[in-house]
């Protein structure tokens, strides 16, 4: 899970959560596969059937501004978004990313240096985002040590189960 290698879906700032799921999805399910079947149709209602598995969104600034709900990181991570890259994100929105084991890294520069279909390379380990498509390298703002074992474990409730266990 350290390296990340996907195809760009570019978006813009302030993509607030009820554009991520919109609220008449997220009030009528919890299930995730369902939910991704809405992702981003908001903004492009082909988008759940454009998006593969392993692709990677990169947006501007504030993504996932709006409501706390966890449904927007679950359901970009359950249509295969392998990482959210972005200027930054709503704080709540990181948090709740981290919670359901969705990668998400702030990165200065990125969304202007970054177009659709480009390809990325994510070192999650060392904070570096490649643009192979346009040979640049950035550097991400680097995730604490306690939340990357979080990613790796798949989840805050992952986490948290392995711990108990080994206790």
């Amino acid at each position: 899970m350290n390296v990340i290698r996907g195809r760009v879906w570019r978006f813009g700032d302030n993509v607030d959560t009820d554009v991520i799921i919109p609220f008449k999805y997220k009030a009528r399910t919890l299930d995730p596969k369902e939910l991704a079947q809405h992702v981003m149709e908001g903004i492009d209602p082909e988008f759940p059937k454009k998006v593969k598995p392993g692709d990677i969104m990169v947006a501007g600034r504030n993504f996932g501004c709006g409501s706390s709900r966890e449904q927007a990181p679950l359901a970009i991570k359950a249509a295969g978004i392998a990482a959210v890259v972005a200027e930054s994100f709503a704080r709540i929105f990181f948090r709740n990313a981290i919670n359901i084991g969705l990668p998400v890294l702030e990165v200065k520069g990125v969304s202007e240096k970054t177009f659709e279909g480009d390809v990325l390379e994510i070192d999650l380990a060392q904070g570096v985002v490649k643009n192979l498509t346009r040979g640049l390298t950035f550097k991400a703002t680097p995730i604490p040590d306690m939340l990357m074992e979080i990613l790796r474990k798949g989840g805050l409730v992952n986490y948290l189960k392995e711990r108990r266990l080994s206790q």
